[in-house]
């Protein structure tokens, strides 16, 4: 189930999370090893064997919760979980899980001892979710509060992106974006696909970014070249130089000094682009790139897209 974007919602209906800054996984206990799953139903399990012991907690369960790595001042950080989500080597996985290892933040109880708990409200799934005891080293059951707005406060306080309101009565949608759990982000951000880019004064000075249209081609958001960092480059040019084409992936002629110089690429790769406001046009206004998206497809941005614009649990 995916939370849809909005403004926060108010009231006693509703419970309020803090918004990580990781990557959903599924967690499947079946009396058995653990089986962990990524938001596109790939099995990730080998990329993070410190899980390994999730299997104890019961016979018969799937969690559903949020992958991160903290940083050495204890706040999420993507980065570091980007160089685990896509090791299946379990040499390096297990080398990684001793420098950089995650911590599973379970906010849902999906099946208990054979029971489908996907038709009960939320209240009632995080009653029993909360009933199992769980914390442990590398897996927490983090807390959900009542006061929205001090919620969203202390998410800012504390550096994090923003927060989850969830309707106390809502049912469990699989794979479905509904307004029953609402996210605000702390910063405007959105995801946007990657169908060119333009040199500068560094091989990359600018990432030329669009949003996905049902016939193939990318609606233009606008040209992003602040954020960037000398490492990212090196990246995103190592992703990006395969990918190139020799037309434009975009629906419409971008203006001159955009397309002045602009390589163009196979629309694939995604990231995140924080922003001021979206003109009438539909571009972003002060855009700069956030980070790298490699947990995202475009088929995911699109949904995004198509359920209100420019935007996890998300």
């Amino acid at each position: 189930m995916l939370a849809a974007s909005g403004p926060l919602p108010a009231g006693p209906d509703w419970a309020y999370e803090f918004k990580w800054d990781g990557v959903r996984v599924i967690a499947e206990v079946a009396r058995g090893p653990v089986r962990l799953y990524a938001r596109s139903g790939a099995e990730v399990t080998a990329a993070y064997p410190e899980l390994a012991p999730l299997a104890d907690v019961a016979a018969d369960a799937v969690f559903d919760g949020e992958m991160v790595v903290f940083d050495a001042s204890g706040r999420p950080s993507f980065d570091l979980l980007a160089e685990r989500m896509h090791v299946r080597q379990p040499a390096r996985a297990a080398r990684l899980a001793a420098t950089a290892p995650v911590t599973f933040l379970i906010f849902d109880l999906l099946r208990l001892d054979g029971l489908d708990l996907t038709s009960l409200p939320y209240a009632e799934r995080r009653s029993a979710l909360e009933a199992l005891g769980l914390d442990a080293e590398r897996w927490v059951v983090p807390p959900t509060f009542s006061d929205g707005e001090a919620t969203l406060a202390a998410s800012e306080q504390n550096g994090l992106e923003g927060v989850v309101a969830k309707r106390l009565s809502s049912r469990y949608h699989s794979g479905a974006r509904a307004a029953d759990w609402v996210k605000v982000k702390r910063v405007r951000s959105t995801e946007c696909v990657v169908g060119g880019w333009r040199p500068g004064e560094r091989p990359l000075g600018a990432l030329l970014v669009g949003t996905p249209q049902p016939d193939g081609t990318l609606a233009y958001q606008g040209r992003v070249g602040g954020g960037i960092p000398d490492r990212m480059i090196t990246r995103l040019l190592e992703l990006l130089r395969p990918l190139t084409r020799d037309t434009s992936p975009f629906a419409e002629p971008l203006p001159r000094e955009d397309a002045r110089s602009a390589v163009w690429a196979e629309p694939e790769i995604v990231v995140e682009v924080e922003y001021g406001n979206v003109t009438p046009a539909g571009r972003l206004r002060f855009p700069r790139f956030a980070r790298l998206r490699p947990d995202l497809t475009v088929r995911d941005v699109a949904a995004e897209a198509a359920g209100g614009g420019p935007g996890g649990q998300g």
